[in-house]
């Protein structure tokens, strides 16, 4: 085993190598399903239990809303790519200071690259549209002071973003109607060019559930959930909406569109639907919640995208991993997750409950092509390497 370790080592140090030679460069987001792990409850299991369980539900993309270091140690060597938040409560500090932002990305980013692999920061979560007008104004400086001190420490490889509620837009309906409110309009503007400097997406907190339970008598509730339905026809573009989610993504598209970024990709980083609510939720139902989800995956599992970007595969953030007991307001907020804090699932889409980790001697035959499939990759940076020196 103490063999095996060194060169797991070996490939570490060689992957670091090409990273700084600029050989290799991390992507954000790999494939389109991603998970949101939310960490407001006092009873889910350790972080260390949901690498074991994210691993056996082969989840790679991973999204949490702090920089807390016991998750960040906990995600060393495990593969998964990590997007971290920098919180709302520090979006004004970020703003102001460009040495607290260098300091805050050394210490929470940098020291722990490459072994945990920190895809990207969120600064700020549903700021724009909120009631702070000073925190509203102060997102710009937070974003630029944090991908400044990236690109002052060289970490060219972590993406940086925010996401955006649905409180951004004015109206969304049809989809091609759709422009950013004129009290967001001036620091969303500001922001998206950075962004189109950066390279990074607009990213879209998106839930037909919420839509639905705004307007239950209007909405067909199969249009929601992705279920067979006569869907929308947009008179404007021709294009026809079989479900809502596709609509709220192309009505973003709509709205950087007539903001003159039309070619900024949008990533949806939260959707999912409660399994249970209060009385007047009656929308929150564990069938519901199971359904949406279902068709979600499978939805993504196409690995297309939306009728108005039909060649931009969409990608997407589920929230969220568990339930969260502590999250306040009402019963819904309590209710997103895909497990119960036991680790057993909330309802089957296809993934594995977590299992108790078991300890044994002896390698198996999977882990000994594992193995041997390692040896394989390290002859070949080894060549690639000598080949490199040699030139």
């Amino acid at each position: 085993m103490k063999g095996f370790r060194s060169i797991n080592r070996c490939l570490l140090l060689l992957l670091v190598f090409f990273l700084q030679k600029g050989y290799v460069t991390a992507k954000p987001f790999t494939g389109t399903y991603g998970i949101n792990y939310g960490r407001i409850a006092d009873n889910i299991p350790s972080p260390k239990q949901v690498v074991r369980l994210l691993k056996s539900a082969k989840i790679k993309n991973v999204r949490i809303y702090d920089y807390d270091h016991t998750v960040l140690d906990a995600f060393k060597g495990s593969g998964l790519d990590l997007v971290i938040g920098l919180p709302n409560g520090m979006v004004k500090e970020m703003s102001t200071n460009p040495d607290h932002a260098l300091t805050w990305v050394k210490d929470n980013v940098q020291s722990y690259l490459p072994s945990t692999h920190i895809v990207g920061i969120a600064v700020g979560n549903e700021v724009l549209g909120g009631g702070d007008l000073d925190l509203q104004t102060s997102l710009y400086g937070a974003i630029k002071n944090i991908y400044n001190a990236t690109q002052n420490l060289g970490l060219n490889s972590v993406q940086i973003t925010t996401a955006h509620s649905q409180a951004v837009f004015g109206t969304s309906y049809p989809p091609s109607s759709c422009v950013f409110k004129e009290d967001v309009s001036q620091n969303m503007k500001k922001i998206l060019e950075l962004f189109h400097k950066m390279g990074s997406p607009f990213c879209l907190n998106a839930y037909p559930f919420l839509a639905y339970m705004g307007s239950p008598d209007q909405i067909d509730i199969n249009y929601a959930l992705f279920n067979p339905t006569d869907g929308i026809y947009d008179e404007k573009t021709k294009l026809h909406y079989d479900n809502m989610l596709d609509a709220q993504i192309d009505a973003a598209y709509a709205a950087l569109e007539d903001a003159g970024f039309g070619k900024m990709e949008v990533v949806v980083t939260e959707t999912g639907w409660a399994s249970r609510g209060d009385g007047n939720e009656e929308a929150a139902t564990f069938e519901n919640a199971r359904t949406y989800n279902y068709n979600l995956r499978k939805r993504l599992a196409k690995r297309k995208g939306t009728p108005r970007r039909p060649k931009s595969m969409l990608k997407a953030y589920v929230f969220a991993l568990f339930n969260e007991n502590s999250k306040p307001g009402p019963t819904s907020e309590r209710n997103f997750g895909l497990y119960k804090p036991d680790g057993s699932i909330s309802y089957d889409i296809g993934f594995p409950a977590l299992k108790s980790a078991s300890v044994s001697s002896r390698l198996s035959v999977k882990e000994i092509r594992a193995h041997w499939s390692s040896i394989s990759v390290l002859a070949s940076c080894v060549s690639m390497l000598f080949l490199f020196l040699r030139s």
